[in-house]
């Protein structure tokens, strides 16, 4: 796995270890402020040690940046000068009334095409001219700041630029992470990924990966949609790079140079589960061996967040000041904005991406691969008919109730009850606390479950859109692996509507050992999807069950040398050194290089040849029009 969120780098589980930093041992608490430090470029790590911007010597980040640290990551005051003073640049229709006519000077460049008829227009020079605008009634638009309404988000750790990281020219945000987050995770899984694409033959790899808006920002669509009414020119490369498949069109020309399987499954904020979705079914299917799976979304845009705030779904600051009986909002009360089932008022917009690289069974094995978990299968179900396209529904009673059946078959009963946890997805709306709390309730009391754990990640890294999921798998990865479940920080209290008589809410960190996480997403129009992740020590045990004792002793031997490429990797990101896997124009192909046959096609620099070779499901019919099988 690989990514980067408000909480940091999700390789080596440093974003996880954010979350539950005090219940962590000194020496964990030590190495993630120091890796989020030198993420943050507050430090950086030389040969004889650490230096600040300065070039001073820092003895120990985790010390002298510890404030700092703590105060520029998870949910905070919106730190992006767009949303700072003077405000958001907008603009404000009027009709001035002219009692006299008016004059004014303008480049010719800068005159409407298409002149106003009572204009009168008169050349000054080989540049400028005078317009003359009788008198009565003009139409214009006065340029004007505005007030943020919403204060509040869930940026990347202050000072981390993905863009600056490699050759970055125009790309959009959430395709600068995507690419970060990509590379971040074929460094941590210690695997060269040239020589496992050459194992394969390349229509046994894929890549599904999207967001659930699209690239929103002024590099991207946001600027295009914007361009005509601002007097910007739109550029060639905003209508290609806004799409929402732009993430796995990235991976393929750039990172991965994968001719296999692609595309994107956009479905709200259960996108991640859908794109995951897509990968287990291939797996599973034989259609492919490898698949990368993951999202990338920037919506921390003014146009975004005042779309939102209009739904009434975030947070902004008249809510939380009316939440709390406040007359000013002070850093700490951003920090607080997200409180998934407690009293609240609306969702932290967040961003966010994150990848996941899946296997079949039997190539990890064989290639020694490090097994974080599994995932079993996602279950992804509609609401039916609907009161509005955001009222709540009735889909994700059927996708939770059939992911505890299956972790049920699996594991049995006791397991179920004792050893699994929800991921829900908690967005700190108070619709989302009471819809959301009844789901797992009512599936608890078909189950059988008492006292059910419950986590909602969102409290920390606020709600990252169509990574939301994502955010939530690498966490219970995290889990899996500290034996911690994060807690809900800005829980002070369980809210009256909240149906939480079977279920575990806790504002601080637990120890628990799971075998199995449920992660759940409600999204937007109706697209439920629930997760089952099972952790690497149930893994193990499905995996000695299938291989056997003897192929699964050669597996962990091969594992070794694989943990030390991936330990070399982390130790080295962890000093703020990182190198995204960026490969623009780099053994293009355009078709003339090919060798074409019947049954197959050699690529040059691949080692196998693409198979055309595929399984017909109706039978041959001969040419008499009859059916011979």
């Amino acid at each position: 796995m690989g990514g980067i969120n408000p909480a940091g780098r999700t390789s080596g589980h440093q974003a996880f270890r954010r979350t539950v930093l005090d219940a962590l041992p000194a020496d964990q608490q030590r190495q993630t402020l120091d890796g989020l430090a030198a993420l943050m470029r507050l430090v950086k790590a030389t040969e004889t040690g650490w230096q600040d911007a300065s070039g001073n010597r820092v003895e120990a980040p985790s010390e002298q940046f510890r404030d700092q640290v703590l105060n520029h990551t998870l949910v905070r005051r919106n730190e992006d000068k767009r949303f700072q003073t003077p405000g958001l640049a907008t603009n404000r229709q009027a009709s001035m009334g002219l009692d006299a006519p008016m004059r004014f000077r303008l480049s010719r460049r800068q005159l409407p095409e298409h002149i106003p008829p009572s204009w009168e227009v008169h050349p000054l020079d080989a540049r400028q001219v005078e317009v003359t605008v009788p008198a009565g009634s003009l139409d214009v638009l006065l340029p004007d700041a505005q007030t943020s309404k919403v204060s509040t988000a869930a940026q990347l750790p202050s000072g981390f630029d993905p863009a600056g990281l490699y050759r970055s020219v125009h790309h959009p945000r959430g395709l600068s992470m995507a690419i970060f987050a990509a590379s971040d995770c074929l460094g941590a899984s210690g695997l060269h990924w040239e020589s496992l694409r050459q194992r394969l033959d390349p229509d046994l790899i894929a890549v599904y990966a999207g967001n659930s808006i699209g690239q929103m920002d002024d590099q991207g669509w946001g600027g295009l949609l914007k361009s005509l009414v601002s007097g910007n020119r739109a550029t060639s490369k905003q209508m290609p790079l806004g799409y929402g498949q732009m993430p796995a069109d990235f991976l393929n020309a750039y990172v991965l140079g994968s001719v296999g399987g692609t595309g994107a499954a956009l479905g709200a904020c259960a996108s991640f589960l859908y794109n995951l979705r897509l990968g287990i079914d291939d797996i599973r299917a034989g259609r492919r061996r490898v698949v990368m799976v993951g999202t990338a979304d920037a919506p921390i845009t003014p146009e975004i967040i005042e779309g939102f705030r209009a739904m009434g779904a975030l947070a902004d600051d008249a809510s939380l000041k009316a939440l709390d009986a406040l007359s000013l909002l002070t850093d700490s009360d951003y920090q607080r904005a997200c409180r998934p089932f407690a009293r609240n008022c609306g969702f932290t917009m967040a961003e966010a991406s994150q990848f996941v690289l899946l296997m079949d069974d039997s190539l990890a094995m064989e290639i020694g691969a490090d097994i974080l978990g599994s995932v079993p299968d996602v279950f992804v179900n509609a609401d039916g008919y609907k009161r509005s396209i955001s009222a709540p529904g009735i889909g994700n009673y059927i996708t939770l109730g059939k992911a505890a059946s299956l972790v049920r078959d699996i594991l049995g009963e006791k397991a179920l009850r004792e050893r699994t946890f929800v991921h829900a997805h908690g967005t700190s709306t108070p619709k989302n606390r009471t819809t959301e709390s009844h789901v797992f309730d009512q599936v608890a009391r078909a189950n059988g479950l008492f006292d059910w754990p419950l986590v909602a990640v969102k409290a920390f890294v606020g709600h990252s859109q169509g990574s939301a999921a994502g955010d939530q798998l690498t966490s219970a990865l995290g889990s899996f692996a500290h034996g911690l479940l994060p807690g809900i920080p800005t829980l002070d209290a369980v809210a009256d509507d909240v149906h939480g008589e079977r279920l575990r809410l806790f504002a601080e960190p637990q120890r628990f050992t799971a075998d199995a996480a449920f992660i759940n997403a409600k999204g937007f129009g109706g697209n439920n999807a629930t997760g089952v992740v099972l952790s690497p020590q149930v893994t193990e045990k499905l995996l000695l069950q299938r291989h056997g004792s003897q192929a699964l002793a050669a597996w962990k031997s091969r594992r070794e040398a694989v943990r030390e490429q991936a330990q070399a990797y982390l130790e080295q990101a962890d000093r703020g050194h990182y190198q995204p896997r960026y490969q623009f124009g780099e053994a293009v192909l355009e078709g003339p290089e090919l060798t074409v046959h019947a049954d197959s096609i050699t690529i040059p620099g691949y080692a196998h040849s693409v198979s055309l070779k595929v399984p017909n499901p109706f039978g041959h019919v001969d040419d008499e029009g009859g059916e011979n099988s």
